[in-house]
């Protein structure tokens, strides 16, 4: 998941719980501050009550109205305790109202809405009075809801407001990281292309930009270096080789051999033939990477196979495999010496690596050049196939082959890879980017 994703969806989920913890204290607050004022209204007309019985000394008349009901219950003296209660209020409708619902006039018919009330106790002459004074809640409610409303549709469009802003301020604001990412992507240790300083005004981006580019200097030139010296080390190699290659000659020459010596010299030629296989083929990966073999010309890469399978035909003959190919008409554009070397070091990887009386499968057909082979039963691990002087310890080869054979199939844009079908090891070419 993107870093913006986890933000937004952090962000948004603190939002809310934020949202919903402030808003049910927002309505808690605004209710008790209109049930406070409430409150007050009541305490207004218990003290108007107050007020004309000690001037009259007989209760008020009653007056019908349709939010607030006063009753007047004589009780024992003391027994009132003065508090508010939250109840019902019996709200009667008109004759309009109760026509439109009931379709007929009924004065007695209502409805029961919620009310703020207030018990108290009033003293006329030698008499005590239980007041009930309630009141309609319902406006009230409607206001508190209707403010509660307005303020979570503020709250939400903020919050709208909020994520459309992240959405663009936070991606412009990662736009360099998203370039130097793409900078990063393209950058090739073996090309003289070089990660360039962007144009950043965020500092830590800058300094992430500035640490990108030295790092990659730091590995081009360290590259350079170890490329420089593995050239210069083969091309250092080829005199001496050839110098003792000319001595064990000469000294083949000079006398006769008892057995032991003979087996020293043929061990001697071999580890020397061995040798200079190895420097030719760095020697080899030190040209392709750095692309000094440029001759390209148009191929018939069918043509070129089977005249590779011919030169192959004895080695097949003599471990008893099995071959079939299929190939179609097939013309690439590539330089024909480097196009050989990579089907002879994958016709010699599938012939080393097989048993004798095993099996050899070749397909050349639409993009692809498939080779496949019987051989070991478990795959190769995909991490360290076309690593660098990686073989198996039973391989006489150098463990350069298909290294070789990747660097060629990138030099001309195809790709090699490898994988384990069917008890085939199996190495496909694709010639689709050619």
């Amino acid at each position: 998941m993107k870093l913006l994703a986890k933000y937004n969806r952090v962000n948004l989920i603190t939002t809310i719980i934020v949202m919903l913890i402030t808003g049910i204290i927002y309505y808690q607050a605004i209710s008790w501050i209109l049930t406070n004022q409430k409150d007050k209204d009541l305490n207004v007309e218990e003290q108007e009550i107050f007020n004309y019985v000690s001037l009259n000394h007989h209760l008020p008349q009653i007056f019908k109205s349709d939010d607030q009901r006063i009753t007047f219950t004589e009780a024992t003296p003391g027994s009132v305790n003065r508090h508010f209660i939250n109840t019902v209020y019996f709200k009667k409708w008109d004759d309009d109202k109760s026509q439109k619902r009931h379709r007929h006039k009924h004065t007695d018919i209502g409805e029961y809405e919620s009310g703020r009330g207030l018990i108290t106790a009033v003293n006329v002459g030698s008499r005590y009075y239980k007041v009930q004074i309630i009141e309609s809640n319902v406006e009230t409610e409607d206001l508190i809801r209707l403010i509660f409303t307005i303020t979570i549709g503020v709250i939400l469009l903020l919050l709208l407001i909020l994520l459309v802003t992240n959405l663009l301020i936070l991606n412009r604001l990662w736009q360099p990281f998203y370039n130097i990412m793409r900078e990063l992507r393209l950058f090739n240790i073996a090309d003289n292309n070089s990660i360039p300083m962007l144009d950043i005004n965020t500092d830590e981006f800058k300094e992430l930009n500035t640490a990108v580019v030295d790092m990659a200097a730091r590995a081009k030139h360290d590259y350079n270096d170890l490329k420089t010296f593995t050239e210069n080390a083969s091309h250092e190699l080829l005199t001496p080789i050839a110098v003792i290659n000319s001595k064990l000659d000469t000294l083949i020459q000079t006398e006769n051999f008892s057995e032991r010596q003979s087996k020293l010299l043929n061990d001697l030629y071999g580890a020397v033939s061995r040798l200079n296989r190895l420097n030719q083929s760095l020697l080899l990966l030190v040209k392709i990477e750095n692309k000094l073999l440029h001759e390209k010309q148009q191929i018939d890469l069918r043509e070129l196979i089977e005249d590779m399978i011919a030169q192959f035909d004895e080695i097949f003959q003599d471990k008893n495999l099995k071959l079939t190919y299929t190939l179609q008409d097939k013309k690439i554009h590539a330089s024909r010496y480097l196009t050989e070397i990579l089907l002879s070091n994958l016709i010699s990887n599938a012939i080393r690596h097989n048993y004798n009386g095993g099996e050899i499968i070749i397909d050349l057909k639409d993009d692809l050049f498939i080779i496949k082979n019987t051989g070991d039963s478990e795959p190769l691990p995909d991490e360290k196939i076309f690593t660098r002087f990686h073989k198996s310890s039973s391989s006489e080869g150098s463990g350069l082959g298909l290294t070789i054979s990747q660097q060629i199939c990138e030099n001309f844009n195809f790709s090699l890879n490898y994988s384990y079908l069917e008890h085939y090891h199996m190495f496909t070419v694709s010639l689709s980017a050619v």
